[in-house]
């Protein structure tokens, strides 16, 4: 690789850093999936980094409307990855000969969670989109970037262009 190409990496690899940092501080990694699906790839003429379909939702948040198919499945999934605290709904009926619960309190309760917010989200879209989104994740990294990238290159320029000025002497 050479020195030009070498410095966008290594840049790159910084921005990659803050941008997993800043996912974790703002509290918006739940699996860890959108961090660990982040990488760079190097081509033969650009280096890139790249991360999942889903990455712009970290600052715009969901808006209402069509939801995935299986969305309650992966909604029911982040709160289990979140932690979220889950209320247990016991049975008001009792158990007998004829009839045996089919789940827990507890899956009971992580259920109806799921699908209240699953439904919200469909509905209203999820809380950082109703409260306009946020630029905190990457968008204000990636200029740091683009300048730090500049600056290196640059100082790297001119220390080959005044390598190669020869002087009579």
């Amino acid at each position: 690789m050479n020195d030009a190409k070498q410095i966008v990496f290594e840049e790159l690899q910084d921005l990659q850093t803050r941008i997993a940092d800043n996912i974790v501080k703002k509290g918006r990694n739940a699996s860890g999936r959108t961090i660990e699906s982040m990488h760079i790839d190097k081509g033969d003429k650009s280096i890139t980094l790249f991360g999942r379909k889903a990455f712009g939702t970290l600052e715009t948040g969901r808006g209402p409307g069509n939801v995935p198919q299986g969305f309650y499945g992966i909604i029911k999934q982040w709160v289990i990855d979140k932690g979220l605290s889950i209320k247990e709904i016991p049975y008001k009926r009792k158990e007998s000969e004829k009839w045996h619960p089919i789940y827990t309190p507890k899956e009971r309760g992580l259920m109806s969670l799921s699908g209240a917010i699953a439904t919200k989200i469909a509905n209203e879209g999820t809380k950082l989109y109703r409260n306009g989104g946020d630029s905190d994740i990457y968008s204000k990294e990636i200029p740091k970037t683009i300048s730090s990238i500049k600056n290196r290159l640059g100082i790297m320029m001119k220390a080959e262009v005044v390598n190669s000025i020869k002087l009579n002497k």
